[in-house]
């Protein structure tokens, strides 16, 4: 093999190693602890659980579940980014709104989401309060980082467009909205990943008829851990790609804030 070759082998090795090392480091103390626990009914083999993603992979309802799990999710999200930016502008506007809603807003960042879960239930029926508890978890981590946006707002800007009487909304779209954009990517980026692990939860407490988080439930009450552990890898295996796509999605939007 000349030169070329060896440096192209070298390449593709530094490439493929990183993602394989850790793949095959976990997986060789996945196959130890099994061994060494030695009852299926406590902890699942790799083949046990690649078996039962197989059968997963060809059930109508198993994809029904994934699917409204996503949807609800974005639902969630969506409500959560967008109350988070109406209450943001309103507190950032109104010194009474920021006196009246920062009380409530840092209560429901501090209150346990087992908490909006048991409250959703009992306000909403089970395929709802799932998409409320979660956009609960989105909404103050919104309106927090959009608030800081709009209060680091450069000064000199903010100055120079009252001289040149640029009016509320010029302000707004020239000056504002610029120096938010990347707090704001920023929540959303840290946000996504928590909206659908509270999504998740809220579902195997809520038990919704088609979710992901009804089928962990329904793993546990019938003692199903390849079941389970199928479950729990492929809501592991989704939560990274949604969080992977929304990055790329807002690189294009704050490419700073994408990178981070």
């Amino acid at each position: 093999m000349d030169r070329t070759g060896i440096e192209r082998a070298r390449s593709v090795l530094n490439r493929i190693v990183p993602y394989c090392a850790p793949l095959l480091f976990w997986g060789a103390l996945w196959v130890a602890a099994y061994r060494a626990i030695g009852k299926d009914l406590l902890f699942a083999s790799p083949a046990q659980v690649a078996r039962q993603i197989a059968e997963i992979a060809v059930r109508p309802d198993a994809w029904r579940a994934i699917g409204l799990s996503i949807l609800r999710m974005l639902a969630a999200f969506t409500i959560g980014v967008t109350g988070g930016c109406l209450i943001a502008a309103a507190t950032s506007a109104s010194r009474w709104a920021d006196i009246l809603l920062r009380p409530a807003l840092t209560a429901v960042r501090s209150t346990p989401v087992a908490s909006f879960i048991i409250l959703a239930l009992v306000w909403l029926r089970g395929a709802v309060a799932p998409v409320l508890a979660s956009s609960l978890i989105v909404l103050p981590i919104v309106w927090a980082n959009v608030t800081e946006g709009v209060s680091s707002a450069d000064k000199d800007l903010l100055e120079m467009a009252r001289v040149f009487r640029f009016g509320r909304w010029r302000t707004i779209r020239h000056v504002i909205l610029p120096s938010l954009r990347g707090t704001f990517v920023a929540a959303c980026n840290a946000s996504i990943g928590l909206c659908w692990k509270a999504m998740i939860a809220a579902e195997v407490l809520s038990v919704p008829r088609d979710a992901m988080g009804t089928q962990l439930y329904n793993a546990k009450v019938y003692l199903r851990t390849d079941s389970l552990f199928a479950w729990t890898l492929l809501i592991i295996l989704l939560s990274a790609a949604l969080e992977r796509l929304f990055l790329r999605l807002t690189r294009r939007f704050a490419p700073e804030a994408g990178r981070g």
